[in-house]
């Protein structure tokens, strides 16, 4: 069987900066309160008219020449597509010069790259794809209350891809099994109530009960909760699927969702701050775009290198989660 390996990585993030002092300028909240609680001091954002095709475009475009090679699919991880119709990973080969090959959105929210990463290897493993550029792109501000204190410092805008081609089981690169898994009797935990074809917005913004139902919400102390415990779990399962033991993991490579959960998580599974990587002070959340993204910056700074062992692992709405394995390979990384 054919196994998906990393054959090349690019990340792009917007120019604009919102720093904390940015924040706490018009929000109720202080530069110690959010690093406190959150680890974040910078986040990119998109301005008007950029869109998470524009994120997705450049991301890609990196991979794809990191990797010399062009792809068969094109699979897009992101929870803000440009538009509701059309999809958005068409338009995204189109500009890319891909022509008419397959392309579509995924959406698992911030655990959609792992939920795009098992969707590409089973791709290639079935044959249906030699290549597959696997892009993770959000413009997460675009949702986000900018009066809501609570969500309002967490994110940041950014896009990361992968050049998955076909190659052998044990190859540097090779990805794992990756465990997944989703629980929908808590969908109410993280959400943007409306917008959808359950509470539609066919008039005047004011006919909704509450406008701000436009904007992503999120029960803090639950999500919390679930996100330690889930990540921990397909994290660990994940880990002996590959034959590993947690302690001959060189790189966990976690979802830059705040400083908190990724603490919790790496103290669960035995991490010491040595073997994590992380980036949420500099970019904050970045949704589906934090796997990628993180890998991309980290082997382009070194904490990343060839041969590591890297543990991937993801929580997000839907409830949604998972964990991967691979081992970083010897391959052209280009991050702007």
């Amino acid at each position: 069987m054919k196994r998906a390996v990393i054959a090349g990585a690019g990340a792009w993030l917007p120019p604009k900066l919102v720093t904390n002092a940015d924040l706490t300028a018009r929000l109720d909240t202080s530069d110690e309160w959010i690093r406190t609680r959150t680890g974040m001091s910078v986040r990119h954002v998109v301005e008007p008219g950029t869109a998470t095709c524009d994120l997705a475009v450049e991301a890609g475009r990196r991979a794809l020449d990191a990797a010399g090679r062009d792809a068969d699919i094109v699979i897009l991880a992101t929870t803000t597509p440009d538009r509701q119709v059309p999809p958005t990973a068409p338009e995204i080969a189109t500009r890319l010069g891909l022509g008419t090959v397959p392309a579509f959105d995924l959406s698992a929210a911030c655990a959609g790259f792992l939920y795009g990463l098992s969707t590409a290897s089973g791709l290639i493993a079935t044959g249906a794809a030699r290549s597959v550029l696997l892009i993770g792109a959000d413009a997460f501000t675009t949702m986000v209350d900018p009066d809501d204190r609570a969500t309002a410092v967490l994110f940041g805008d950014a896009a990361g891809a992968l050049l998955l081609r076909a190659g052998q089981d044990g190859e540097p690169g090779a990805v794992g099994a990756p465990v997944l898994g989703s629980d929908g009797s808590l969908a109410d935990l993280i959400q943007v109530p409306a917008g959808g074809s359950r509470t539609r917005v066919n008039g005047p913004l004011t006919d909704l009960a509450d406008p701000k139902d436009l904007y992503f919400q999120m029960n803090g102390r639950e999500t919390f909760r679930h996100a330690v415990t889930r990540m921990s779990q397909s994290s660990r399962a994940a880990v002996t699927a590959a034959g590993w033991e947690l302690a001959e993991v060189d790189r966990l490579c976690a979802h830059q969702a705040n400083a908190r959960i990724l603490t919790a998580v790496a103290d669960e599974l035995g991490f010491e701050p040595a073997r994590q990587l992380s980036n949420v002070a500099d970019v904050g959340n970045t949704a589906a775009a934090s796997l990628p993204t993180l890998l991309a910056m980290a082997a382009a700074d070194g904490t990343l290198k060839t041969g590591h062992r890297v543990l991937l692992t993801a929580f997000g709405g839907g409830l949604s989660w998972g964990a991967a394995t691979l081992t970083w390979p010897d391959t052209d990384v280009l991050v702007d």
